[in-house]
This record gives structure tokens, C-alpha cells and sequence, in this order.
């Protein structure tokens, strides 16, 4: 897969808008993730004394909790995201790996693909935590790299899961998983299957990354490798170059704190990206969200440019946050738009969020109203329709076809805006409660996830040509036939535009 900045075919950077349509995309995100697991545990409480026995705080705990960390702490957030993660790594035969198992398992959107060997610790950091102070860390583990089992276990696991992976993280935390024979075999199985490989290095020497196709460090990493101080912009490109020819990959993304990122792409100019974070409580995994994040947004089919400037906003979040965080996809649309479109945005849902959405209103007992069409210039026939749908339930949903169902249906001339543009306004209407995006020809299928209370089309169709009317029925619900009037419809207006007056009584 080759990659660039794409910011020659652009002639501005995308907005915020755009990069939304992505996020909401990330669900068609499959990322397989390889390397060192562990388990973080904070225990929280109180000091209120030293010990007698030496110069050092009493803590009463009150608070004990585990969270995923390392490789499946990037699979924790590429789910939270609203990807797919497959999750390959090594856990021991003890407790801890119980517990690993047990919270992977419980989390959606994560397909365990775990090597359990007997005789080796499972990986945890335990903080000792009073506040946000922390007292103490204790590290269990080993760094001694597989054996010849447990390299062959690892990599019967990998050759498993590839085929449903359309982007592959390396989650490196120098703790043996990924050593020498591992890395050297999945980096040649990935170049024979032409994947995407994401290589997050804790080496110093980067060549052993050689095949990966981007590099992500942070300043420390980077500073280690190259001998280069990061702190400034030139010296950031310089030091990237330096891991770029290294690694014989496309693109080394330098992550520099509060000093945001720096992306070096071969044969072009250096982007740098100043953070977005508004404030910093703690940047433990934020280079976790940052690789998850750029892992979805690529598997969703951002280019690279665009799913940096998503990384460089996810982490943002999450370095405002305590400890071990994720961010969700609803966080990010937030951070995006900060703007006076955000109360329009939070009305564009993907069909999941939508059908949390309409549960919730159910359980209220609100009666929920749903109608779709194109969309594509709204005129006083649509507002007619969404005024009197609205009269008709307590909140309404409005499905729009999406660009490439529309030209399906309309031609290749259709739609005039696109998609996200259409939703926009959509969202914008006062009767309109929620918006949402469907590809197939008709809504039969959104219908039947949101399970809608009345169903509303306009009256040049009988209720027995609505899709969706006899399962709406079914279910107890009713159909709404709107009185359309007459001369106003999107095909007519672009008739108009285009040819001398004419007349028409559709409604798309």
C-alpha cells in the first residue's frame, strides 16, 4: 500500500467536517495488533502517616482496579474507536493471565487470539496511587524473547487472523514478545501479503523495523535511534528522515508531547501538527490512542494526511484524562467540532449510535418517527414533509442515502452535495432530532435495526409501496402519507437551473 500526505491533490488541509465523515467510518476498520500485553492495576487510597519502620507513606487502599495495557491497550482503544481489533499476544499460565483473558473477552469489538506459556509471568505494572500522586510502581515480568514454541505459537496465531486484518499494529514494549525471530517473520509474512504495517518501537535500533510501513516514536524514541534532539521542528524532520531511511518504509510520525507531531513522508515536506489537547493530566498510553487511532482511520480508508491530524486529536483527548485512558468515537467528533456546528453534529449518528439512541428514547416512552430520502437541495416541499413528520411522533430520524447510493439511484450527475454536506443541513432542521447514512437502495435495513414507531413518505406513494410499512405495522406502529405540493422537488430545481421552466411534482 503506498502512501503520501495527499496535499498535493488538496488545496486546503481537511476540516473538521470531513474528518467527522471519517470517524464516523471507522467501524469498516479491521486491525490486527501484535505484541507485548500487560496489565495495569492502580490501587488508589489514602496517606495519612509514615511508617515507623522507615521514612516512606502508609497507604490505605480503599480503591483496586486492572485495565488492559500495552499491545491490548491499543486494541482497547482501536474497539472504543468503533474499529475491529484482532489481539495477538502472550500471557502466562497464572492469575494475571486470567485476568487479561477475562477483560479482553468481556470487550466488544476485540477478537482475543491469545498464546498462553507455561512458566512465563504475565506482564502487569501495579501503581500505587494517593490522588493523582503516585507513590509507587511495581513491575512483574521478563524480557527474555521466546523460545522456538512459543515463536511458532505466536506466529500460527498471526497467519490465523490476517486475512481479517486490513491493518497491522506492532505494539512494541521490549518485553520479549516481539524479539528478533518474531519481528524478522512477521515483517516478511506482511510484506508477502502487501499489508500496512504500524511499527510502535521501543529499540534504539530501528532498522530492526526494516519492512515496517510506518514508524511511530516519540521524541525519546527518536533521540535514542538518531542522535538528534526533536525539540525543534527542523531537528524533528531531520531525526524522522534519519528512522525513515532506517526502516526503508513510507513515513516516520515523530509524537512530541506537548509540541504536537511531526509526519515525514519520503520526497515531500515535512507536516508538522501542533497538539490539540487543551490541558495535560497524565500521557501514560497516549501513544497507545495515538497508534489505535491511526490505525483506524487508515483501515477506515483515510489517507495519511488525514488520519495523522485524527491521531493528533485522539491524543489530545486522552493525554486530559488520568491514567490509562481511551477515547470513544463520540469524544472525538466532540474535540472536532468546537465550533457552532456542534450541536448539528451531535445530531449525525452512525446506525449503531443511532440504535442506542432510539432504545434510549423508547425507554422514555417516546414515540420515534422515521423518514429517509436523498436530500439533496432542500426546498419547501421537504420542510412541509419534516414538519408534519415531527407532528406525528415525539422525535424523528431522517436516513439520508449516501453519495454512491444516490447515483444509483438519481445517475452520475447526482448528488450535488455530498453526503456529509446533506447531513449537515439536514441536522440543522429544527423538526430533525437525528440524522443517519444509509448505502443500500432502500432503508429496509435501518428500518428494522431502529424498529421506528411511525414510518412518513410523502403521498405520492400508497402505504403499501413503503418500504418498511407491513414490518412497521407489524410491530404496532403506523405509516404517514405527507400531502405533498405541488412544484417544488430537487430534480425540478436542477431542471430549472439547467433548461427553461419546467414544472414537476416529484419529492426525493
Amino acid at each position: 500500500m503506498n502512501l503520501s500526505l495527499a496535499a498535493a491533490s488538496r488545496t486546503a488541509p481537511p476540516t473538521d467536517i470531513e474528518l467527522a465523515a471519517i470517524v464516523r467510518a471507522f467501524s469498516a476498520a479491521r486491525v490486527l495488533v501484535i505484541g507485548d500485553i500487560i496489565l495495569d492495576r492502580y490501587v488508589s487510597g489514602s496517606v495519612h502517616r509514615l511508617s515507623p519502620e522507615a521514612p516512606i507513606p502508609v497507604l490505605r487502599p480503599s480503591d483496586n482496579r486492572c485495565t488492559l495495557g500495552g499491545a491490548a491497550n491499543v486494541a482497547l482503544n482501536i474497539a472504543t474507536l468503533g474499529g475491529r481489533a484482532t489481539l495477538v499476544g502472550v500471557i502466562g499460565t497464572d492469575s494475571t493471565g486470567d485476568e487479561i483473558e477475562r477483560l479482553v473477552r468481556a470487550t466488544p469489538g476485540i477478537a482475543p487470539a491469545l498464546v498462553r506459556i507455561a512458566g512465563r509471568p504475565t506482564t502487569s505494572k501495579t501503581r500505587f496511587m494517593t490522588g493523582s500522586h503516585q507513590l509507587l510502581r511495581l513491575d512483574e515480568e521478563t524480557t527474555a524473547p521466546l523460545d522456538a514454541a512459543g515463536l511458532a505459537a505466536v506466529m500460527a496465531a498471526v497467519e490465523a487472523s490476517l486475512d481479517a486484518a486490513d491493518v497491522i499494529v506492532l505494539s512494541d514494549y521490549a518485553k520479549g514478545v516481539l524479539c528478533d525471530g518474531v519481528l524478522d517473520a512477521i515483517l516478511t509474512r506482511m510484506a508477502q501479503a502487501g499489508r500496512l504495517v504500524i511499527a510502535d518501537p521501543k529499540r534504539a535500533d530501528f532498522a530492526a523495523y526494516r519492512g515496517a510501513t510506518i514508524l511511530t516514536p516519540n521524541e525519546h524514541e527518536v533521540r535514542a535511534a538518531t542522535r538528534i534532539e526533536a525539540d525543534h521542528d527542523a531537528e524533528a524532520d531531520r531525526a524522522g528522515r534519519m528512522a525513515l531511511d532506517a526502516t526503508g518504509g513510507q513515513a516516520v510520525l515523530v509524537t512530541r508531547s506537548a509540541k504536537g507531531l511531526t509526519l515525514v513522508c519520503r520526497d515531500q515536506d515535512a507536516l508538522h501538527l501542533p497538539t490539540r489537547a487543551r490541558e495535560v493530566a497524565d500521557v501514560s498510553g497516549a501513544g497507545d490512542t495515538l497508534v489505535a487511532a491511526l490505525a483506524v482511520a487508515l483501515g477506515a480508508g483515510a489517507g495519511l494526511l488525514e488520519a495523522a491530524m485524527l491521531a493528533n486529536a485522539t491524543a489530545g483527548i486522552s493525554v486530559g484524562k488520568q491514567g490509562t485512558a481511551t477515547v470513544s468515537r463520540r469524544e472525538l467528533l466532540d474535540a472536532l467540532h468546537l465550533d457552532d456546528l456542534v450541536t448539528t453534529d451531535r445530531k449525525v449518528a452512525s446506525l449503531e449510535d443511532a440504535v442506542g439512541q432510539v432504545a434510549e428514547w423508547h425507554r422514555r416512552g417516546l414515540k420515534v418517527g422515521f423518514a429517509n430520502g436523498c436530500f439533496d437541495l432542500i426546498h419547501p416541499g421537504h420542510v412541509r414533509l419534516l414538519s408534519e413528520a415531527r407532528a406525528a411522533c415525539d422525535r424523528l430520524i431522517v436516513a439520508l442515502n449516501t453519495d454512491a447510493s444516490v447515483k444509483r439511484l438519481k445517475g452520475p450527475s447526482r448528488p450535488l452535495q455530498n453526503e456529509m454536506a446533506r447531513a449537515t443541513v439536514m441536522a440543522s432542521m429544527a423538526p430533525v432530532d437525528l440524522v443517519t447514512l444509509f448505502d443500500e437502495d432502500t432503508p429496509m435495513e435501518m428500518i428494522l435495526a431502529l424498529r421506528p414507531d411511525v414510518l412518513v413518505k410523502g403521498s405520492d406513494y400508497t402505504v403499501d409501496q413503503v418500504v418498511g410499512s407491513d414490518v412497521v405495522r407489524g410491530w404496532g406502529g403506523k405509516v404517514v402519507l405527507v400531502t405533498l405540493r405541488e412544484g417544488h422537488s430537487t430534480t425540478g430545481t436542477i431542471r430549472r437551473m439547467t433548461a427553461p421552466a419546467m414544472s414537476g411534482t416529484e419529492q426525493d
